[in-house]
């Protein structure tokens, strides 16, 4: 029979796949949760990837461009959460210093921003 697992984020590792962001996560057999801190003027390169996403904004605001080229500019803040389907291209750029709760699924151990731009953008 499964049990529940208790994470805390201050125990979870660290990473930093990019200047001003921090990033602590864990996989459970259907999604990935990430804890994200965004320093003000931390840009988010335009990725996409297979997986899924559920952006809540904990604190701070993001800027978003969603679609081909990034061309459509949606601001997310404190208390709201944007939904990308898979496969999305989109981008973000910290407007303050944000915490975002991203959710995953099927589970990530890694999406565009690990790979960097250029080579994340897939069709």
């Amino acid at each position: 029979m499964p049990t529940a697992t208790v994470y805390r984020w201050p125990e979870l590792p660290a990473d930093h796949p990019m200047p001003l962001l921090e990033r602590r996560r864990f996989a459970g057999e259907r999604m990935t949760v990430a804890r994200i801190v965004l320093k003000k003027g931390c840009q988010v390169p335009l990725h996409s990837h297979e997986n899924e996403q559920i952006s809540l904004i904990v604190s701070g605001r993001l800027r978003f461009g969603v679609g081909e080229g990034g061309s459509q500019e949606i601001t997310v803040g404190s208390g709201e959460v944007l939904h990308l389907p898979p496969n999305v291209p989109h981008s973000a750029y910290a407007e303050e210093e944000t915490v975002v709760l991203d959710l995953f699924s099927p589970p990530a151990t890694s999406t565009g921003i690990d790979q960097g731009a250029e080579s994340a953008v897939r069709a």
